[in-house]
């Protein structure tokens, strides 16, 4: 990653705490399902000893289930290893102001063992070493994701009492697009755009959605390590904001039997030895304006869209959105501009890029430009053609699905040889792990939709 100067310095954060403007740092990581775990310090603690020793946390960290219950099968952490620490070291290219908190300021950091060797297991590192794998070859992704939300009257605390049960939207019918509708719920919208930008992040629009109360901000395209860090920061920092102004937001994938909450990410290659230059531009006689590298790449994302699908959609209920006609894809399928595709090509020139449009707001965004950037490594180093693009409906073409389960999914990047070359055994038995604790707890699960059924009738 290039040299690039930090929303916040060492220096102005250490005048800002010995004025008493920043009492509070925060220093955090993404874990399994993309959630910022970490620890709140005193400013000055936090100067005077954090900054430069680390801090630790308890390795269970990444071998929780979302109830953060302890579950078995971890190679890394369990009951009989005694759930160690390992050490959280900050990232001082991460350090922002946290405007939506008072007098606090945030880094991200990365994990290391004892001996000092990388956590290969935490999301941060698996998308570390894939860019890296990039840069040998001269290339730099650049990232933007598209994290659509809905927004609820009902605080958090309502909604958990309901049982998440007749919750009122913040719109009653479909805003697309609707100015009247963003309008609406303008100032949480406002109070977002700009506490993120004042935490370092470039706003570039928001705009409503199709389901009721469903909105998107979207955020200037960056590196990709930035960019996900960015997600993660956004992701929290907006739950935050909703409770303070007392109403909530979910970014599931699928809400309801409506539109589901999509997380589009976008990818475009540079060369670091001429920054600024799109690798994925053709010239004017390369087929679609496309690069050989580009055609590679792209290839790649298609050998492996189905052996990745777990890193695009991690959880049971992010293959529901997986619907016909929903513009969620079925289709394992590309096309230049296609919205029915899982793979869209889309700009020209410098802005040549291509969007998978596969995961939701669930996703880990570590995680899964990790598996972007892994299956064009792949399609690259394999020189794989691209087929044939979808100039139609893919939903009624003849292509491969994507799994319709999590279950489907999980075996599928189990026995993927792409994603053990590209990932290592010890990180696809650590997610397969995870795949099947969820599938286990789903299994036992009693449902609403099960007692609705059979309470009176069977």
């Amino acid at each position: 990653m290039a040299d690039r100067t930090p929303p916040l310095g060492v220096e102005e954060l250490t005048s800002l705490a010995e004025s008493g403007e920043i009492d509070t740092v925060v220093l955090a990581f993404p874990d399994m399902q993309g959630r910022l775990q970490g620890k709140r310090f005193a400013a000055r603690f936090f100067l005077d000893e954090v900054l430069a020793h680390g801090t630790e946390g308890c390795n269970y960290l990444l071998a929780v289930d979302t109830e953060m219950n302890t579950v078995d099968g971890y190679e890394m952490s369990s009951w009989d290893r005694g759930y160690g620490d390992f050490a959280m070291h900050a990232d001082l290219s991460t350090l922002r102001r946290v405007p939506w908190n008072d007098g606090t300021a945030m880094l991200i950091a990365d994990l290391a063992w004892n001996d000092a060797s990388p956590v290969v297991a935490a999301p941060r590192q698996i998308l570390r070493r894939q860019l890296d794998r990039l840069a040998e070859l001269g290339y730099s992704a650049h990232v933007g994701t598209e994290l659509e939300f809905i927004v609820f009257k009902d605080t958090y605390e309502q909604a958990w009492d309901a049982g998440y049960k007749n919750l009122t939207p913040a719109n009653q019918y479909n805003v697309d697009y609707s100015v009247l509708g963003t309008g609406r719920i303008e100032p949480l919208l406002r109070r977002i755009r700009n506490d993120m930008a004042a935490a370092g992040l470039v706003v570039e629009s928001a705009k409503g959605e199709c389901n009721p109360g469903q909105h998107e901000i979207v955020f200037r395209y960056d590196e990709a390590l930035v960019t996900c860090d960015q997600h993660a920061i956004y992701k929290t920092g907006a739950k935050e904001i909703a409770a303070q102004e007392g109403v909530s937001l979910t970014f599931m994938a699928k809400f309801n039997e409506r539109e589901g909450n999509s997380c589009h990410i976008h990818l475009s290659l540079q060369s670091i030895d001429e920054p600024g230059t799109n690798v994925m531009a053709g010239t004017a006689d390369d087929p679609g304006g496309m690069s050989p590298v580009m055609r590679h790449f792209l290839a790649g994302q298609l050998a492996a869209l189905r052996d990745f699908s777990l890193l695009y959609a991690p959880n049971i209920n992010s293959y529901k959105r997986f619907q016909p006609g929903s513009f969620a894809p079925t289709a394992a399928a590309w096309g230049y501009d296609n919205r029915t595709c899982a793979l869209r090509v889309v700009g020209h020139g410098r802005s040549m890029r291509f969007e998978n449009r596969l995961p939701g707001g669930d996703v880990n965004p570590h995680l899964a430009v990790a598996g972007l950037v892994a299956a064009g490594l792949y399609g690259i180093e394999q020189k794989l053609e691209l087929p044939e693009e979808c100039t139609g409906n893919a939903y009624t073409g003849e292509y491969e699905h994507v799994p319709t389960t999590l279950r489907e999914a999980a075996e599928l990047w189990e026995n993927s040889p792409i994603a053990k070359a590209a990932f290592g055994d010890e990180v696809v038995a650590h997610y397969r792990n995870m795949a099947r604790v969820e599938l286990d707890a789903f299994d036992a699960a009693v449902t609403d939709w099960e007692l609705r059924r059979s309470f009176e009738r069977l």
